[in-house]
């Protein structure tokens, strides 16, 4: 399906809402991290041939962080991959359902839960 049939700024609306679902005994605990909003992936070196995805956790999780991270260290980094969302859903219910399941997914990562453990509790 061609991801024009949602706006970016309706795309945009429903990550906002997803970021605003997080409970806030969690969300308190989110420490120094940014959210963007992407076309799409752009392989890097390295990367799996064909590589599609929908959201992006680059950074140090807070499992990993010591005390030397407060100095200066930039922010982490979520992106979440509008066209591939919008090519793999065929209605709004379905953009907002994906977003959440991505935006759930990305700020696992932040917390320090890789793919495997994300798997088992059905965040894959």
């Amino acid at each position: 399906m061609d991801a024009a049939w949602m706006s970016e700024d309706e795309f945009e609306e429903a990550v906002d809402a997803a970021l605003e679902a997080i409970p806030r005994r969690i969300a308190k605990h989110m420490d120094n991290v940014a959210v963007f909003i992407e076309d799409r992936y752009v392989p890097r070196p390295g990367d799996a041939p064909g590589i599609e995805l929908l959201g992006l956790y680059e950074g140090i999780p807070l499992t990993e962080r010591g005390e030397w991270y407060a100095a200066g260290s930039l922010p982490d980094r979520i992106t979440i991959f509008r066209e591939p969302i919008l090519q793999m859903c065929s209605s709004r219910d379905e953009v907002v359902e994906e977003i959440t399941v991505t935006v759930v997914h990305e700020f696992a990562h932040h917390f320090g839960i890789d793919d495997s453990r994300l798997h088992e509790l059905g965040w894959g």
